[in-house]
């Protein structure tokens, strides 16, 4: 009985931390793609297009390219960070908030994640 207990034990906490440590991760609203990382964000796409022009220039990130489509709807960052190719796209979602991915590219196959990453909550804590 003992020994079934302690095995009962030994496989479910591990699993509850992996659950809070996902949910918690969740919670942040940040989520990693398989290239860079992407959230909803509030604000209109003129405003997040904004924001993240602002944390691109604090970042040191020199813009290279904008685009904006489907009558305002999409809005299309490029910038570069040393040897990075920095993407912001941001799309609406609803009237308050737009989906914004970031990618940062470091050739063909690779990807910053994690830069991509803390660009996107610079994006959301400008907010």
């Amino acid at each position: 009985m003992r020994r079934n207990l302690l095995f009962l034990l030994a496989v479910a906490l591990p699993s509850t931390g992996c659950l809070a440590a996902a949910a918690a991760g969740a919670a942040g609203g940040i989520y990693l793609t398989s290239r860079g990382a992407e959230s909803v964000v509030e604000g209109s796409v003129e405003q997040v297009a904004s924001r993240a022009e602002a944390v691109m220039s604090k970042m040191g990130i020199v813009k290279e390219g904008e685009s904006t489509e489907n009558q305002g709807d999409q809005h299309v960052l490029k910038g570069k960070k040393g040897e990075l190719d920095i993407t912001i796209d941001i799309e609406r979602e609803s009237p308050t908030t737009a989906k914004v991915e970031v990618t940062a590219r470091k050739n063909v196959a690779e990807w910053d994640k994690e830069y991509a990453k803390e660009v996107l909550n610079r994006i959301v804590q400008k907010g």
